[in-house]
């Protein structure tokens, strides 16, 4: 590598620079030299979230690569690992001290230890001295475009590289009607004018967007990333850290690169979406002369039957279809943690999951079951009733005297398969409480419980409970059930056994929690296939009395706390912070949250017949798509809005590249719209030059 290749730009133009970019990510020897003289043996990767919104379960797979997967595949040992937590805290419009707090929280939960915590804003005034050498070397100037010419800069900088991109000449395809637009016309000002007024931005003596630092990169590039980006705008709003310092801010990629070169990162790992900003990444830091990190990307977690964008998190909790960012249905680390989920069940899911370039969706069946198996062996267990339905047992008496003292109270295990876990105790009583599923008014040959002519066994009693009488409300719900037990030598072998309540049951609310959407993978009308029954709450449940010292107020209301207990053929639950319990006077409302189910239930079950169908009708679309896609690969880019058949019919007019301008009924084509079709454009044109190939 020349020496001219390798050092950074004194004043260079967007040509030179776009010739040399294969070079941007290379770091000279002197840089080298310096990092690792500052790193030695160290391997240094970082979590830099943004707090503008909870963590969710994404999140959570880009710590685990950060923490441990990325050292693992480099195989670097333990002791040689430091990693990094950033606020990545650049836009006060956005962020807030609850997200701060809320951020710090969930890392320290899910027990990844930082070698240190920074915040990108405790580098404010370093990002405002590079950005000064940045104009002092000719590569950023202040600009007086509004938004709208900015757009309009962009779009057709994207339609002179699309007709570059098919050989065609982009002063024909697409001329440029003054240099005032493009390049612009704040884009060759002086150094002295770039420095005097980015003075004054910094000094609050201009409105908010009517000036910007732009970075003077290459409009001719493929990459619109390149476009000049925005590295500081104009904001009167204090920042949550730090404070009401600055009326200037930096924007994210401007200051990522920077922050990571600051802190010495040798790993920096974010997701796919972030690619095509790899190339601006390195351009900032080769143009300041600063060491250049590894870049790593890797594919976003997208899981079924939830969201991860933050813009629709945000809409979640705002428009209140949840509680709020710790609902038990959010796909938050504090929703989560609340519905009982583990760390080492979220950590160990991120870790079967792993990471890769491959974009898929992770089927939420894989979620619950690494809960499952998490929470088999150590978890309590107990036994509830979530509609409970009063039965009378006519012959407790005969059935106590025949037993003897303590002959109807049962010490029972609470784990079948972990003794070290202790027993409990529960008693029979004169008055218990069954589940309303688990008794049926009229027989069926199919269904193995209690019905008028078929007896069940009670579990841990061991005798059949038999039915003799019904009494009903006036509305004709069952009131209670008047039923005798039966221990004698002989009595027919129950086909099946049913969990109880005994009548010092402890009152509670359960919440079971079903998916938050009713299609696996929500489309653009998310809002309208949000699941009515992803909640289902049962307000007069009942829960053995045994787990008294495991549900008290005192505990659930930290959010360390995370006991789980499995309510038997029900699944696993845990505490819910809405609980005001109070165990010693058995006041205040105790609610529990439902994890998991013990296997698929009924409800999971008919989605997944739901999903065959709409495997097979995907299948059918596949194939159309792939016909589709044949007939497509032969239309040259320009064409693309005239023959390809889903846009036939579409359009009347087309500008001089094929851009449609105007609609089929003679309305112009909005600025969104021509820009959601030059993507379009573009993705056909990169398929198009691999066919060609």
């Amino acid at each position: 590598m020349t020496d001219e290749a390798s050092s950074a730009p004194s004043s260079a133009t967007s040509n030179a620079l776009s010739a040399r970019s294969l070079t941007w990510a290379i770091n000279p020897p002197h840089l080298l030299s310096e990092h690792a003289s500052i790193n030695a043996s160290i391997t240094r990767t970082r979590f830099p979230p943004e707090p503008n919104g909870y963590l969710h379960i994404g999140h959570a797979k880009s710590m685990n690569m950060n923490f441990r997967l990325a050292f693992e595949k480099l195989g670097v040992p333990v002791e040689q690992r430091r990693t990094i937590f950033r606020y990545d805290d650049t836009n006060p419009d956005a962020e807030s001290e609850e997200y701060i707090d809320s951020l710090r929280r969930d890392v320290e939960w899910l027990g990844w230890e930082p070698e240190r915590t920074t915040y990108s804003s405790d580098n404010f005034q370093t990002l405002y001295e590079l950005a000064i050498r940045l104009i002092e070397k000719g590569l950023a100037y202040v600009c007086d475009m509004t938004k709208a010419e900015m757009e309009a800069q962009r779009d057709l900088a994207k339609r002179r590289s699309a007709a570059r991109a098919v050989g065609k000449d982009p002063d024909v395809e697409a001329p440029i009607p003054s240099a005032d637009v493009l390049p612009g016309r704040n884009r060759d000002t002086s150094v002295e004018r770039n420095l005097k007024l980015f003075n004054e931005m910094k000094l609050g003596l201009h409105e908010e967007g009517s000036l910007t630092l732009r970075l003077k990169m290459d409009f001719e590039s493929p990459n619109p990333n390149m476009y000049d980006l925005v590295a500081y705008r104009i904001r009167y709003t204090p920042h949550p850290h730090a404070g009401k310092g600055w009326c200037i801010y930096p924007n994210y990629d401007y200051t990522h690169g920077i922050c990571d070169s600051l802190e010495r990162i040798d790993y920096s790992i974010c997701t796919l979406e972030f690619e095509t900003r790899r190339e601006p990444y390195y351009w900032i830091l080769w143009a300041l002369d600063m060491y250049r990190p590894n870049v790593y990307e890797m594919s976003r977690l997208n899981l079924e039957y939830t969201v991860l964008s933050k813009r629709r998190l945000l809409k979640l909790v705002n428009a209140k279809y949840v509680r709020g960012w710790d609902d038990p249905r959010m796909p938050t680390i504090s929703g989560l943690r609340r519905r009982g989920y583990t760390k080492e069940i979220i950590n160990k899911f991120c870790n079967d999951v792993g990471a890769t370039r491959a974009m898929n969706v992770v089927e939420m069946v894989k979620l619950f079951q690494v809960a499952r198996t998490t929470l088999a062996d150590g978890t309590r267990r107990a036994m509830a009733v979530l509609e409970p339905v009063k039965v009378v047992i006519c012959n407790f008496g005969e059935e106590a005297n025949k037993a003897g003292e303590g002959g109807l109270t049962f010490e029972v295990q609470n784990s079948p398969t972990d003794p070290s876990l202790g027993s409990h105790e529960v008693s029979l009583t004169e008055v218990i409480y069954i589940d309303s599923e688990d008794f049926r008014l009229e027989d069926d040959p199919t269904y193995f419980r209690l019905s008028p002519n078929q007896p069940v066994g009670l579990k841990y009693h061991g005798g059949n409970l038999i039915c003799e009488e019904i009494v009903k409300n006036d509305d004709g719900s069952i009131q209670q059930l008047t039923c005798r037990l039966d221990t004698s030598e002989g009595r027919p072998k129950p086909k099946s056994h049913i969990t109880w309540v005994p009548s010092d049951g402890i009152p509670c609310e359960v919440r079971l929690y079903n998916h938050l959407f009713t299609e696996p993978e929500p489309s653009d009308l998310w809002e309208e296939e949000l699941n009515p029954n992803s909640e289902v709450i049962h307000p007069n449940a009942m829960i053995d009395p045994s787990v008294l010292n495991l549900v008290d107020k005192k505990d659930v209301n930290k959010w360390k706390s995370n006991q789980a207990l499995q309510f038997e053929r029900l699944g696993y639950f845990v505490v819910d912070t809405d609980s005001t319990f109070e165990s010693a006077t058995q006041t205040g409302k105790l609610v529990f949250n439902r994890t998991v189910s013990l296997k698929e239930d009924k409800a999971v079950k008919q989605v997944t017949a739901a999903e065959l169908k709409e495997k097979e009708r995907r299948a059918e679309q596949q194939k159309k798509d792939a016909a589709a896609r044949d007939v497509l690969m032969t239309i040259d880019p320009a064409d693309l809005f005239k023959l390809a058949p889903e846009y036939v019919g579409k359009f009347s007019q087309y500008d001089e590249t094929g851009l449609p301008t105007h609609n089929a009924d003679g309305s112009e084509v909005t600025k969104s719209g021509r820009k959601k079709l030059e993507k379009e454009r573009l993705k056909h044109v990169k398929k198009f030059a691999k066919g060609k190939k």
